[in-house]
């Protein structure tokens, strides 16, 4: 989905790369956002002072959420829970319960525009435009656990949501573990060439995966 300066949500094809609808409404609109099973569109509407709820199925708004003033960016979480609302002129990132469409958390930065979640949930980043920083969120805590100096005014992130990688074990038994590791050891040569080949920094990052996709 694009927004227009027009305010409205433009429904396009990515296989085709043409606009098939004209969308909700979605005056003043920014940032966009889905859930992951796709059932929800969240649009930042930064002169409304929150987020406009839309369902894809239909293009219509189902709703808004009150959350700060000058919402600029969107994340979901990887498990669909949580929104994260960047609130630019607010100085604050709304944590938002997908749930229930409520606001169940405020965590105060500096002038926030982009915002993103990791793959594992665990952290936020967010652009600090005016004060040209990247704060980093615990999101177990909600609370601002890193400040990192950029350059002049930040605005944007990529989207960090990503499936997670899969693995020899099967998910639920309980060798399921071991028998991921052994399969890495035995493809890659040791656990630090595995971690580095699936992109992670640190060994412990590759184990978390693995741990995650095998429910343990």
């Amino acid at each position: 989905m694009e927004i227009q300066a027009s305010g409205n949500v433009f429904v396009i094809a990515t296989a085709t790369g043409t606009v098939t609808a004209t969308g909700a409404s979605a005056p003043n609109g920014y940032g966009v956002a889905a859930t992951p099973d796709g059932s929800t569109v969240y649009v930042a509407s930064y002169n409304n002072a929150g987020v406009i709820v839309i369902n894809p199925a239909t293009n219509a708004v189902i709703g808004t959420i009150a959350t700060g003033l000058g919402a600029r960016g969107l994340a979901v979480s990887p498990d669909g829970t949580r929104l994260y609302v960047s609130n630019r002129d607010s100085s604050s990132v709304s944590v938002v319960d997908i749930a229930t469409s409520t606001v169940i958390g405020t965590v105060i930065t500096a002038f926030p525009f982009g915002i993103s979640v990791t793959p594992d949930g665990s952290k936020l980043y967010v652009a600090n435009d005016v004060n040209s920083t990247v704060s980093v969120i615990n999101t177990g805590t909600n609370t601002v656990i890193g400040t990192i100096p950029v350059g002049s005014n930040p605005s944007a992130f990529g989207t960090f949501i990503q499936p997670l990688p899969r693995f020899a074990g099967t998910p639920g038994t309980k060798n399921c573990h071991g028998v991921s590791v052994s399969a890495l050891a035995s493809k890659y040569g040791s656990l630090n060439a595995a971690a580095a080949a699936f992109g992670f920094a640190k060994v412990q990052g590759l184990q978390d995966a693995i741990r995650a996709f095998c429910g343990s």
